[in-house]
């Protein structure tokens, strides 16, 4: 796993769970208001790198103290060992939420038939004729996948969008929630500001 960042503790992003978070390097989307820019490539700065080994070990140490891990980037499906991750974070006893922008629905689909996740929340970014303008090319085949993947998983799980208002309006955020079948599992998230040529300036 390529781990270039941990938040070790949370009371608000894992419901109803206390948690730590693990931030997965690499992304396949290049959002324009991206609160993590420094997380979309692929290689990570060497300054940043946590073993896994280090996570695990900080983990046995807080069983007591914590009831999940979070695992989000970056895109946490693109980690090759992701799953093997996730069979050692279980093992422990924790329960794991994952965040992912959907992309990458056979991964998704061995982490819930192998019963390791808990939670999954996923970023709708746009209705699917805008998400181009907002993250670059995507293959909204997948995305659409995963999306009834959840859906249809029998976990607990969010669909949740960022509102970022230099593309998006509100009837695209309407229109958004109309793909959600239970209104109760969107969230709208306030788009906080990053300079573009904060993003653009990375070399994907």
């Amino acid at each position: 796993m390529k781990i270039s960042g941990l938040l070790k503790f949370s009371m608000i992003d894992f419901p109803g769970s206390i948690s730590a978070i693990v931030f997965t390097q690499g992304c396949n989307l290049h959002c324009a208001y991206c609160h993590n820019p420094e997380l979309i490539p692929p290689a990570q700065d060497k300054n940043n790198a946590i073993a896994e080994e280090d996570i695990l070990d900080y983990l046995n140490m807080r069983r007591k103290a914590l009831d999940g891990l979070v695992i989000t980037g970056g895109e946490p499906t693109l980690q090759p060992d992701l799953e093997q991750f996730a069979e050692k974070v279980k093992a422990m006893g924790y329960l794991i939420k994952l965040d992912t922008n959907g992309t990458n629905p056979a991964v998704l689909r061995r982490l819930i038939d192998k019963k390791l996740l808990d939670f999954i929340a996923m970023d709708i970014k746009a209705p699917f004729e805008k998400y181009e303008a907002i993250c670059g090319k995507t293959n909204l085949d997948a995305v659409k996948e995963s999306m009834a993947m959840i859906i249809s998983s029998g976990i607990d799980y969010q669909f949740r969008t960022t509102y970022y208002k230099e593309v998006l309006n509100d009837a695209d955020i309407e229109a958004i929630k109309a793909m959600v079948p239970d209104q109760s599992k969107f969230k709208l998230q306030e788009c906080l500001p990053v300079k573009k040529k904060d993003v653009l300036k990375i070399e994907h």
